[in-house]
């Protein structure tokens, strides 16, 4: 399994790996909010440590500056309690925070003491402390006053009910409180802070000497929770049940539509391959001709991929562009849904340019819900049909040109047999012409010339005709040594005067010393006759220079015979097409002349070729051996 899969599968866990860290980030918000809150609530009881501490202080001091006071008033008086409780300072004193008032003399013993008693504060252990003040050069008022009520008296109410306030000596024991349950372990361990107190507290009157060691301790009552609140707790486990029961419903259903989409995957897969595979090709076309869809076999018959065919609008790239006017009409009919049901012919065009022959059905286009959205197209491919459909029509003509061909035999052969006694005749009177004027003394050699040719011409046709009459009795070829340049200056010969008619300048250029070739004359004779024919007729669509060169040269074990000319050449056909049986460029031909010619060639063991000219115009060629004896196959009609 790939990473990617295992994350696409994973993917459910996202949302409880999202209230995971969610609830991660939640409870460190809290926990973050309960340190500072806690170090706001530390901050908050030092300041209040030393607030108190200062207040006390400044309580001792006050008390110190009334018994100061109190000390002077007494200096020169006798010493006794009446004159000690009379003194305003005294009950003020009691009133306020003194438990006694005690005036020792020089000795240190007690001469008067006034006593109060505070009602309201729990003397523990009799512990108390001392404030003292000379009387005079020979006295000491000594104040004894209780812990206890100067952290009732000298702490605020709001901080009383906020800390625990206790004094306690360097052995960490409790000195006063300002609760009744000092014990500072009840509760578990809670923020306290401890102050050292500095100033007048005296804990012997005698000795002279303060409490260093005592300090002022303030401890929460109610401190913030350390730990992240049940509440939250509560929350968090009731919101991760949650989520995780959440994200298995998500993962059933992801896994419902998983299946879901590998079926439809599955079925659109047997779809395409199915649609892919047909032979028919298919399109889907919107109201307005724009292509939705199409398959495989609509894209080769058109020879363009879907990606450049879908989203078109007509005029289509597959319409050629000598039909546009009528498929667009046509087209406009279709979709309108007057498209025949039968179906109907239309001629494509494949990106390569060749044309494609169609049967096209059209029928409605319709959604799922029964609605329809345009035309679906169903399209065969009848190329081949209508191929097969024209050579069969084609064979027929064959057939019937070759019946025409067969009785054109007969009667040539007929022509043949009863032209030879003609010919024979005429060569006879012209004999027996020459003859009688040589008898009578003639000398008139414009007379004699024009018989002695008219005999010549007269075997000449005999020869002729007794060839075609054995070409058409299917027989061999006569292979005789013969002088090809003497066949080609002959049938040039020949067709020197029409050439000069046409216009057309024909001009030999033979190579010299050509060796004899083993031929029949009459039949190369035709040959190069049928080859300059046609070039005088490719000429007629020129109007002026007409050319025609014929020449000779050896090439190997060959001798090479061209006949070329400037007329328009072959125009992009090959020599196998020209040579076809019935093949003809001219709208008289039969297409009978180069097969005969290419025929007779190969009889002799050539090539007959032909290609176009460089500077204009077609060159046909044939090739004969020079010495090899030629076993060639019968030449047939």
């Amino acid at each position: 399994m790939t990473w990617r899969e295992f994350l696409h599968r994973s993917l459910w866990l996202a949302p409880l790996g999202l209230s995971l860290v969610f609830v991660l980030g939640v409870l460190g918000w809290v926990r973050a909010n309960e340190a500072e809150e806690q170090e706001q609530q530390r901050q908050t009881l030092i300041s209040d440590a030393l607030s108190t501490e200062a207040q006390l202080r400044d309580r001792i001091a006050e008390e110190q500056a009334h018994l100061r006071v109190l000390a002077q008033a007494l200096a020169g008086v006798v010493p006794s309690e009446a004159a000690l409780a009379a003194h305003p300072e005294t009950a003020n004193g009691l009133r306020r925070l003194w438990q006694s008032v005690t005036w020792l003399d020089g000795r240190f013993r007690v001469v008067a003491e006034v006593s109060g008693r505070a009602d309201d504060v729990r003397l523990e252990d009799g512990l108390s402390l001392h404030l003292t003040a000379p009387v005079g050069t020979d006295g000491t008022l000594v104040v004894r006053y209780p812990p206890a009520l100067l952290l009732k008296r000298g702490v605020p109410w709001w901080l009383a009910r906020k800390y625990d306030v206790q004094l306690v000596d360097s052995a960490d024991q409790v000195i006063a409180s300002s609760t009744e349950s000092p014990l500072r372990a009840a509760q578990g361990p809670r923020p306290s802070y401890r102050v050292s107190l500095t100033g007048p507290l005296r804990a012997s009157p005698l000795a002279q000497e303060a409490l260093t060691d005592a300090a002022l301790e303030l401890t929460l009552r109610d401190p913030a929770p350390t730990a992240i609140r049940p509440l939250a707790w509560v929350l968090v486990a009731g919101f991760l049940p949650l989520i995780a029961v959440a994200s298995w419903l998500l993962r059933r259903q992801m896994r419902q539509v998983q299946r879901a989409e590998v079926a439809g995957r599955t079925e659109a897969a047997w779809r395409r391959a199915m649609e892919d595979s047909a032979l028919v090709a298919l399109r889907a076309r919107d109201f307005d001709g724009r292509l939705l869809y199409v398959n495989r076999t609509f894209c080769e018959l058109v020879g363009l991929p879907a990606e450049q065919l879908v989203g078109l609008l007509p005029p289509m790239p597959y319409w050629p562009p000598d039909s546009l006017d009528e498929l667009t009409e046509r087209n406009r009919r279709n979709l309108a849904g007057q498209a025949p049901r039968e179906g109907f012919e239309a001629r494509w065009q494949h990106s390569s340019g060749r044309s494609v022959d169609v049967m096209v059905f059209e029928s409605p286009l319709v959604d799922a819900g029964g609605r329809q959205i345009g035309w679906m197209g169903s399209i065969i491919d009848i190329t081949e049909r209508k191929r097969l459909e024209e050579r069969e029509r084609r064979q027929i003509e064959t057939l019937a040109h070759n019946a025409r061909l067969t009785m054109l035999g007969e009667v040539a052969s007929t022509l043949a047999h009863e032209l030879n006694q003609p010919l024979t005749a005429i060569a006879s009177y012209g004999a027996g012409l020459s003859n009688s004027l040589e008898k009578l003394g003639v000398q008139d050699e414009l007379v004699r010339g024009a018989l002695q040719r008219l005999g010549q011409q007269a075997a000449h046709a005999g020869r002729i005709v007794a060839r075609i009459r054995e070409f058409l009795t299917r027989r061999e070829p006569r292979h005789e040594a013969c002088d090809l340049h003497e066949v080609i200056t002959a049938a040039v010969e020949l067709l020197k005067r029409d050439c000069q008619r046409r216009g057309v300048t024909l001009t030999l250029s033979l190579a010299s010393g050509v060796p004899s070739v083993l031929a029949d004359a009459v039949l190369i004779e035709q040959v190069v006759i049928n080859l300059v024919r046609n070039a005088a007729d490719a000429l007629q669509a020129r109007e002026q220079g007409r050319r025609i060169t014929v020449s000779s040269r050896v090439a190997g074990e060959f001798v090479r015979v061209d006949v070329q000319d400037n007329g328009p050449g072959l125009q992009g056909q090959r020599v196998e097409q020209l040579c076809a049986a019935f093949y003809s460029t001219k709208a008289e031909g039969m297409g009978m002349g180069l097969a005969i010619c290419r025929s007779i060639v190969e009889a002799h063991q050539g090539v007959l070729d032909a290609s176009d000219v460089a500077s204009g115009g077609a060159l046909f060629s044939f090739s004969l051996p020079l010495s090899r004896e030629p076993h060639g196959e019968p030449l047939h009609a």
